[in-house]
């Protein structure tokens, strides 16, 4: 099995129209100029310099802004750089992310012919109030359109959520995950709202407008939508921004992030409290009062079932009064896990 490597290139703000009220992409990105071709090549050339495995699946991404947006000279210049490589045979794909109302026929036509295979929307969320408070500047019906087109054009769909957004609640965002369902993407990725600097949701922070979710309320949101993702066989590739030197815990120095549930492992606390939930429901399951269990997981589950500084092995002894062990073992499948009693009351 080919690994699968992601050389990403981030072009901030160039084509986005407007700004949302929680953006700042060049915060975001940790970029704050203007990305050119050699900075492509250059980009690309440092990284598979540094990719270890013979064996691998190299892909081109540029991310932030509006991709599609971005004057149609200046797309193809950067596409023309990525094919470079897949000519060479050193990269084997491109993908983009970008706005669903800057999608039609003719950039399908011509994202296709230089390579690109995925294409994530900022969708966010899928109503259109909510859309319209964070000042989005399209609705769901763009997502709609966007999303059928790019499926039907052949290319790998892509959809961003966002969880905490001004007057959201959760109810909303199972909602907007339940109607993305609907729209057939393969990848998804789900972000928690922080609060950046300059940004007007900043003003709206500082004037007490909007209360950020806490981490607790974040990880809940982001798990029950993952459930429901999971359950459709969709791919859930990133939960939570990532953690670079500006977005950060806001007590850290140089940190852009004003409040929010920002966490450098967020997506494991999200993934542990998923593992959480199944073990207790095994646990309570069992007809006897348990003392000590075993758990067997694939070793690349360890850490989840675990949790995230040991997280459920404390809230099962606390709740349950259940002494918990963790073992690894490759024959157990990942995702899945084997609960021996070791000890009844």
């Amino acid at each position: 099995m080919k690994k699968e490597y992601v050389i990403p290139i981030f072009v901030p703000n160039l084509g986005c129209p407007n700004d949302c009220i929680f953006c700042n992409q060049k915060k975001i990105s940790g970029q704050s100029t203007n990305v050119t071709p050699d900075d492509v090549r250059e980009t690309i050339e440092y990284y598979l310099e540094n990719f270890k495995d013979n064996n691998k699946y190299v892909e081109v991404a540029f991310f932030g802004g509006s991709f599609t947006g971005i004057d149609k000279n200046v797309q193809i210049e950067l596409l023309e750089v990525a094919n470079e490589f897949i000519k060479e045979k050193k990269v084997r794909s491109i993908r983009i992310s970008t706005r669903p109302d800057y999608i039609t026929k003719d950039i399908l036509k011509m994202l296709r012919k230089y390579h690109v295979k995925t294409i994530e929307l900022g969708v966010q969320s899928t109503n259109n109030y909510i859309l319209k408070k964070s000042k989005r500047g399209h609705t769901f019906e763009d997502v709609k359109k966007a999303s059928k087109l790019i499926r039907r054009y052949g290319f790998r769909l892509g959809h961003q959520m966002m969880v905490g957004l001004p007057e959201s609640s959760e109810a909303d965002e199972i909602n907007t995950a339940k109607d993305l369902i609907k729209l057939k993407p393969k990848i998804v990725r789900i972000y928690p709202v922080l609060v950046i600097k300059g940004t007007e949701l900043e003003e709206e922070y500082k004037k007490k407008e909007y209360i950020p979710l806490t981490v607790e309320q974040a990880v809940e949101r982001c798990k029950v939508i993952t459930y429901l993702f999971r359950r459709n066989k969709i791919n859930v590739i990133r939960i939570g921004l990532q953690n670079t030197e500006e977005i950060t815990s806001p007590e850290q120095d140089g940190s852009e992030v004003v409040a929010g549930p920002f966490h450098p492992a967020f997506r494991q606390l999200v993934e542990g409290a998923m593992w959480y939930d199944s073990i207790a429901e095994k646990i309570k399951n069992i007809n006897a009062k348990v003392k000590k269990v075993e758990i067997e997981v694939n070793p690349n589950d360890s850490n989840n079932a675990i949790g995230h500084k040991k997280i459920n092995i404390e809230k099962l002894k606390e709740f349950y009064d259940v002494d918990v062990a963790i073992k690894s073992s490759e024959e157990i499948e990942p995702g899945k896990f084997e609960i021996k009693v070791l000890e009844t009351y």
